[in-house]
């Protein structure tokens, strides 16, 4: 698709579309960026995890329907976004890792890809799609080595329009609350699983997304 075509198609969609029992702790040893390999096994015990957000990920701040980026994050105050995304999947990850309670311990190492949250522009308007994507490896604690090749997910999930995004916010559903809440599910199901975790089809403001 050449760039003309991919941006006439955006300004378009864009007009009435969007986008978008011990607890385990974080370690500091995070992977480097190319060092991946992993795939889930059956009876895994997460014993430890590390997240990356690369500071090569692209933010956007813009306040429009589909701002172009890697990160798009409006569900903390402004600061640091790699760091608050970075948060959610630790947050997602420590309450999910006591339900993934097998006999083979192992460290969960995640690196996040994409984290395409709604703006406000889209989340009190059109809604949108949560475009969330990240690789993992699963290492085995006892003997320091990976276990297969590295897993690409994507996890997207619905986001909430107008009066239901409003009406959310009231109740505490927060965009983070339901985001820290679906990375719990997601981590649960890619590893206890047969095939892990099945992305949701969520029709064509998905298919926006991989413009």
């Amino acid at each position: 698709m050449t760039l003309i075509f991919k941006t006439l198609t955006g300004l378009v969609l864009a007009a009435t579309l969007t986008a978008c029992g011990t607890v385990p702790t974080a370690t500091r040893s995070a992977m480097p960026d190319s060092a991946f390999v992993g795939i889930p096994q059956p009876n895994l015990r997460v014993e430890s995890f590390t997240v990356s957000v690369p500071r090569s990920l692209e933010v956007n701040e813009r306040n429009t329907y589909y701002p172009r980026g890697d990160i798009v994050w409006r569900g903390d105050p402004m600061g640091d976004r790699h760091s608050q995304v970075k948060a959610m999947f630790e947050a997602g990850l420590r309450s999910a890792s006591p339900q993934i309670d097998g006999t083979r311990a192992v460290r969960l190492d995640v690196q996040v890809t994409r984290f395409h949250a709604l703006s406000e522009k889209a989340r009190y308007s059109v809604g949108g799609v949560h475009d969330i994507e990240f690789k993992y490896r699963l290492v085995d604690v006892i003997t320091g080595q990976p276990i297969g090749p590295t897993k690409d997910v994507s996890a997207d999930l619905a986001g909430l329009a107008g009066q239901a995004a409003m009406a959310a916010d009231a109740r505490g559903e927060t965009q983070k609350a339901r985001i820290v809440a679906h990375l719990n599910r997601v981590f649960i199901e890619e590893l206890t699983l047969p095939g892990g975790h099945q992305n949701a089809q969520l029709g064509l403001l998905q298919q926006i997304n991989d413009l």
